[in-house]
């Protein structure tokens, strides 16, 4: 199982995605599609891959007297840790009146929703139970 933190900011996780696209680049070519769009400047990138690096994020290989980089964790792998970590700070240590409460607003919003999520969980459970 592979060790890594997740992306601690937007300008992380959008580093990482263009990676997640890309396949491979040096941070030059991240700094030419994230950063100076945006109007940063190359050393805010590099300070960033640097970051991902350190997290086990992404890799580093050198290449013809520079380096590339590449993903070292799967995309699914982060989302799905993204999503946990977000429904925890959203529902708290204590999660059933958030629940609750979200089941009513999603009902009231669209009962179409619900019954979706109704399905998702049954699949979700039958899964679990290996019928």
């Amino acid at each position: 199982m592979n060790r890594y933190r997740l992306p601690a900011d937007d300008l992380e996780y959008a580093a990482l995605t263009v990676l997640w696209e890309l396949g491979t680049a040096s941070v030059r070519a991240l700094h030419e599609r994230l950063g100076a769009p945006a109007g940063r400047v190359y050393t805010t990138t590099a300070k960033v891959v640097d970051r991902l690096r350190d997290k086990g994020l992404i890799t580093r290989e050198r290449i013809a007297g520079g380096f590339v980089y590449r993903p070292a964790v799967d995309r699914l792998d982060v989302e799905r840790a993204r999503a946990r970590q977000l429904v925890t700070r959203f529902l708290g240590s204590t999660p059933r009146a958030a629940v609750a409460t979200l089941v009513d607003a999603v009902d009231e919003i669209d009962p179409v929703l619900l019954e979706e999520l109704e399905q998702a969980i049954r699949a979700k459970r039958s899964r679990n139970d290996g019928t």
